[in-house]
Protein backbone atom coordinates (compact mmCIF):
# COMPACT_ATOMS: atom_id res chain seq x y z
CA UNK A 1 0.00 0.00 0.00
CA UNK A 2 1.38 3.28 -0.81
CA UNK A 3 1.00 6.55 1.12
CA UNK A 4 0.73 10.20 0.37
CA UNK A 5 1.45 12.53 3.30
CA UNK A 6 1.54 16.20 3.84
CA UNK A 7 1.62 17.98 7.19
CA UNK A 8 0.06 21.30 8.30
CA UNK A 9 1.88 22.86 11.02
CA UNK A 10 1.78 26.41 13.20
CA UNK A 11 5.18 27.60 11.26
CA UNK A 12 8.24 26.58 9.97
CA UNK A 13 10.41 25.44 13.24
CA UNK A 14 10.05 21.68 14.28
CA UNK A 15 11.70 22.99 18.11
CA UNK A 16 9.03 25.61 18.37
CA UNK A 17 5.92 24.72 16.58
CA UNK A 18 3.78 22.16 16.30
CA UNK A 19 2.05 19.71 13.91
CA UNK A 20 -1.92 20.76 13.38
CA UNK A 21 -3.03 17.70 10.88
CA UNK A 22 -0.80 15.28 9.40
CA UNK A 23 -2.80 14.06 5.95
CA UNK A 24 -2.30 10.60 4.46
CA UNK A 25 -3.96 9.55 1.19
CA UNK A 26 -3.61 5.71 1.61
CA UNK A 27 -3.79 3.40 -1.84
CA UNK A 28 -4.08 0.17 -2.87
CA UNK A 29 -5.23 -0.70 -6.17
CA UNK A 30 -8.02 1.23 -6.54
CA UNK A 31 -8.88 1.20 -3.11
CA UNK A 32 -8.56 4.74 -1.39
CA UNK A 33 -8.42 6.15 1.62
CA UNK A 34 -8.24 9.38 3.22
CA UNK A 35 -6.86 9.60 6.92
CA UNK A 36 -6.26 13.24 8.66
CA UNK A 37 -4.97 13.30 12.24
CA UNK A 38 -5.31 16.62 14.02
CA UNK A 39 -4.03 18.16 17.10
CA UNK A 40 -3.84 16.77 19.83
CA UNK A 41 -5.01 13.21 18.22
CA UNK A 42 -1.48 13.30 16.63
CA UNK A 43 0.49 10.75 18.37
CA UNK A 44 3.04 8.28 17.82
CA UNK A 45 0.48 5.59 18.14
CA UNK A 46 -2.07 7.17 15.81
CA UNK A 47 0.23 7.72 13.44
CA UNK A 48 1.66 4.10 13.64
CA UNK A 49 -1.58 2.67 13.26
CA UNK A 50 -3.08 4.90 10.45
CA UNK A 51 0.67 3.65 8.40
CA UNK A 52 -0.07 0.42 9.09
CA UNK A 53 0.96 -1.82 5.88
CA UNK A 54 1.73 1.15 4.05
CA UNK A 55 5.36 0.12 2.10
CA UNK A 56 5.95 3.63 -0.12
CA UNK A 57 5.27 7.11 1.55
CA UNK A 58 5.44 9.55 -1.26
CA UNK A 59 5.48 13.67 -0.44
CA UNK A 60 6.64 17.22 -1.82
CA UNK A 61 9.68 18.45 -0.29
CA UNK A 62 9.22 15.67 2.68
CA UNK A 63 12.89 14.71 3.19
CA UNK A 64 13.94 18.25 4.23
CA UNK A 65 10.23 19.08 6.00
CA UNK A 66 7.71 16.78 7.05
CA UNK A 67 9.31 13.73 7.83
CA UNK A 68 11.81 15.68 9.70
CA UNK A 69 9.19 17.81 11.06
CA UNK A 70 7.15 14.68 12.20
CA UNK A 71 10.42 13.36 13.48
CA UNK A 72 11.47 16.12 15.98
CA UNK A 73 7.86 16.55 17.22
CA UNK A 74 6.70 12.55 17.63
CA UNK A 75 10.08 10.82 17.53
CA UNK A 76 8.71 8.34 15.30
CA UNK A 77 11.40 8.17 11.94
CA UNK A 78 9.40 7.18 8.93
CA UNK A 79 12.61 6.78 6.96
CA UNK A 80 12.86 3.94 9.17
CA UNK A 81 9.75 2.28 9.01
CA UNK A 82 8.70 2.52 5.17
CA UNK A 83 10.36 3.41 1.98
CA UNK A 84 10.23 7.44 1.24
CA UNK A 85 9.87 8.90 -2.06
CA UNK A 86 10.21 12.27 -2.10
CA UNK A 87 8.23 13.65 -5.59
CA UNK A 88 10.39 17.25 -5.23
CA UNK A 89 13.32 15.27 -6.59
CA UNK A 90 11.78 13.59 -9.36
CA UNK A 91 10.36 17.55 -10.59
CA UNK A 92 13.50 18.59 -10.46
CA UNK A 93 14.59 15.97 -12.62
CA UNK A 94 12.27 17.05 -15.54
CA UNK A 95 12.99 20.58 -14.79
CA UNK A 96 9.78 21.89 -12.69
CA UNK A 97 10.89 23.95 -9.57
CA UNK A 98 9.29 25.46 -7.04
CA UNK A 99 6.68 24.71 -4.18
CA UNK A 100 3.96 22.27 -5.04
CA UNK A 101 1.33 24.82 -6.40
CA UNK A 102 4.01 26.06 -8.62
CA UNK A 103 4.64 22.70 -9.92
CA UNK A 104 0.90 21.90 -10.45
CA UNK A 105 -0.07 24.68 -12.28
CA UNK A 106 3.04 23.78 -14.68
CA UNK A 107 1.36 20.69 -14.74
CA UNK A 108 -1.94 21.56 -15.28
CA UNK A 109 -3.08 20.15 -11.92
CA UNK A 110 -6.26 21.12 -11.03
CA UNK A 111 -6.92 22.83 -7.33
CA UNK A 112 -9.87 23.60 -6.24
CA UNK A 113 -8.76 25.59 -3.23
CA UNK A 114 -6.27 28.45 -5.57
CA UNK A 115 -6.22 30.73 -3.00
CA UNK A 116 -4.96 29.05 -0.30
CA UNK A 117 -1.28 28.32 0.61
CA UNK A 118 1.09 27.25 3.76
CA UNK A 119 0.23 30.94 5.69
CA UNK A 120 -3.47 31.01 5.39
CA UNK A 121 -3.60 27.12 6.42
CA UNK A 122 -1.68 28.57 9.80
CA UNK A 123 -4.35 31.34 10.38
CA UNK A 124 -6.92 28.54 9.60
CA UNK A 125 -5.85 26.74 12.45
CA UNK A 126 -5.82 29.54 14.87
CA UNK A 127 -8.80 30.50 14.05
CA UNK A 128 -9.75 27.06 14.90
CA UNK A 129 -8.07 27.61 18.35
CA UNK A 130 -8.68 30.61 19.03
CA UNK A 131 -11.90 31.09 17.83
CA UNK A 132 -13.28 27.67 18.08
CA UNK A 133 -14.22 28.18 14.23
CA UNK A 134 -15.66 24.63 12.88
CA UNK A 135 -15.82 26.20 9.58
CA UNK A 136 -12.09 27.13 9.65
CA UNK A 137 -11.06 23.57 10.49
CA UNK A 138 -12.89 22.25 7.78
CA UNK A 139 -11.73 24.12 5.29
CA UNK A 140 -8.31 23.43 6.81
CA UNK A 141 -8.71 20.20 6.21
CA UNK A 142 -10.16 20.03 2.99
CA UNK A 143 -6.94 22.17 1.73
CA UNK A 144 -4.80 19.01 3.73
CA UNK A 145 -6.93 16.51 1.67
CA UNK A 146 -6.52 18.36 -1.63
CA UNK A 147 -2.97 18.43 -1.08
CA UNK A 148 -2.62 14.70 -0.18
CA UNK A 149 -4.88 13.60 -3.30
CA UNK A 150 -2.78 15.71 -5.63
CA UNK A 151 0.58 14.33 -4.71
CA UNK A 152 -1.04 11.21 -5.97
CA UNK A 153 -2.15 13.03 -9.01
CA UNK A 154 1.66 14.67 -9.57
CA UNK A 155 3.42 10.85 -9.27
CA UNK A 156 0.51 9.73 -12.05
CA UNK A 157 1.94 12.49 -14.19
CA UNK A 158 5.51 12.02 -13.53
CA UNK A 159 5.66 8.56 -14.66
CA UNK A 160 3.50 8.86 -17.64
CA UNK A 161 0.23 7.69 -16.01
CA UNK A 162 1.99 4.26 -14.88
CA UNK A 163 2.24 2.90 -11.51
CA UNK A 164 5.95 4.07 -10.21
CA UNK A 165 8.41 1.64 -9.53
CA UNK A 166 9.88 1.88 -5.83
CA UNK A 167 13.56 3.01 -5.29
CA UNK A 168 15.26 6.31 -5.38
CA UNK A 169 14.31 9.01 -3.30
Amino acid sequence: MDAYLDIETTGLSSSCDRITVIGLYLVKDSDNKLVQLVGDDITEDSILTALQGVGNIFTYNGRRFDLPFIHACTGIDLCQLHHHHDLMFDCRNRGYYGGFKAVEKRLGICRKLAGIDGLEAVRLWWKYVNDYDRKALELLLKYNAEDVMNLKVLRERLSGGEKWEAGGG
